[in-house]
Formats: C-alpha cells, sequence, structure tokens
C-alpha cells in the first residue's frame, strides 16, 4: 500500500511554481480573483498551489469570517478548486480588502510511503485507512522530533480518507463522479495554517471539464 504524502519543506518565494500552500496564486492571464458566493461576498484566500501532473490545482476558500460562510460546503461558494494547464501561468494581483492570503508560504515536497495493511486497526471490523497508515509511517521514519506528525500537510491521489461514497461530488458541468485529487491539513503552525475548523480537507476534480470541488469531513 502506496501513499503520496505531502510534507512541509520549509518556506518557498510567494509567486514560485512549486507546490506550496500561501503566496500568491499563479493563474492564465485574465485571471479574476475568486470572491466568496455564501454569505460575505468577500474575496476567498488562496490556500495552495499543487501540482497535478501537467496542471496546477489552485485551492481558495472563505476565511472573511470563519464559520459564517459554509467553507466545508462543495456547494456553497465559500471555496472555489481551479485546474489550470501549467504553461502561461502569471502572478494574480492580490485584492486591497478582504482575508485573501496566508501569513507565510511553506514548500511541499512529496514523500512517497509504503506499508503493510496488517499494520492498521486490530479490528476485523475495520478496514485500515491508507491516509492514517500513512501519516503514522512518516511519524516513525527516522529523525524523531516534537510535532513531527504535523509536518505532513495532506497527501496526493489515492482514495478520500473516510469519506462517505454519497458525499463524494459530481461534476457541475458532465454529472460524472469527480476524481480525488488532494487531502489538506491546516498547516504545520499558526503562520501557515489555513482556518478549516480542525478538519480534514479533500480535493476532487473532473479533468474532462476542468472543473474542481472541495469540502471538509
Amino acid at each position: 500500500m502506496q501513499t503520496t504524502l505531502m510534507i512541509h519543506d520549509g518556506t518557498a518565494p510567494a509567486d514560485s511554481d512549486v507546490p506550496r500552500t500561501g503566496g500568491v496564486p499563479l493563474a492564465p492571464a485574465g485571471f479574476t480573483w475568486p470572491m466568496c458566493g455564501s454569505s460575505c461576498g468577500g474575496p476567498l484566500q488562496f490556500f495552495a498551489h499543487l501540482s497535478a501532473e501537467d496542471d496546477v490545482l489552485s485551492v481558495f476558500v472563505c476565511q472573511n469570517d470563519p464559520g459564517a460562510c459554509a467553507f466545508w460546503d462543495e456547494t456553497s461558494g465559500a471555496n472555489r478548486v481551479y485546474l489550470f494547464p501549467r504553461e502561461g501561468l502569471r502572478p494574480v494581483a492580490v485584492p486591497e480588502a478582504g482575508v485573501t492570503l496566508l501569513p507565510a508560504t511553506s514548500a511541499i515536497r512529496t514523500h512517497v510511503v509504503t506499508l503493510d495493511p496488517e499494520e492498521g486497526d486490530d479490528r476485523d471490523d475495520v478496514a485500515p485507512d491508507a491516509y492514517d497508515l500513512a501519516r503514522s509511517g512518516w511519524q516513525r521514519e527516522p529523525g524523531e522530533r516534537f510535532g513531527k506528525q504535523r509536518e505532513v500537510l495532506g497527501s496526493l491521489g489515492g482514495s478520500p480518507s473516510y469519506l462517505e461514497d454519497d458525499r463524494v461530488p459530481a461534476c457541475p458541468s458532465c454529472t460524472d463522479t469527480m476524481e480525488f485529487a488532494a487531502h489538506l491539513e491546516e498547516g504545520i503552525s499558526p503562520q501557515t495554517a489555513m482556518n478549516l475548523g480542525g478538519q480534514l480537507g479533500y480535493v476532487f476534480v473532473c479533468r474532462a471539464c476542468r472543473e474542481g470541488a472541495f469540502l471538509t469531513d
């Protein structure tokens, strides 16, 4: 069983084309900063710039008044996921008002963890969860230090951890079931963290329609 974890890798330039949380989004020419369609109407906060094969995933979540807008719901308008071709991306102008950027930018590196499913829960009625096993596996890697598990910023690909099948979103354009793309953790520190209410974020895409979705557990 293999899982590709995303690991905190120090800081990164705010406008770099590297996997990261925070910084400034990169988008094609003509891109307009997304606004919250839930209740506040303010600009969304940019959360993550992730690699997705030859494309880039750009994730935004409303943080203007945490809890007031349903950022956890993929249909609320309080979050947005974009799937951009990598070529021709440029830094986006940041709105002057609203909660738009994280205080710090965190570089991401990937780390593949291979684990035996039998290392999971000993109860026969509980299937081992690949993401949980991988996070535990990372904690046991050489180099023990306090808070090591918080260095895990999520994972790429695989299957959504503990998410019920009926919560996997359908593409708003073609209505097909969307493909799971990534888990996203809040972050390693208050300066780098998105406020997701302590929940795990899930990113989905429809590559055919170039649509994306975000929700929390």
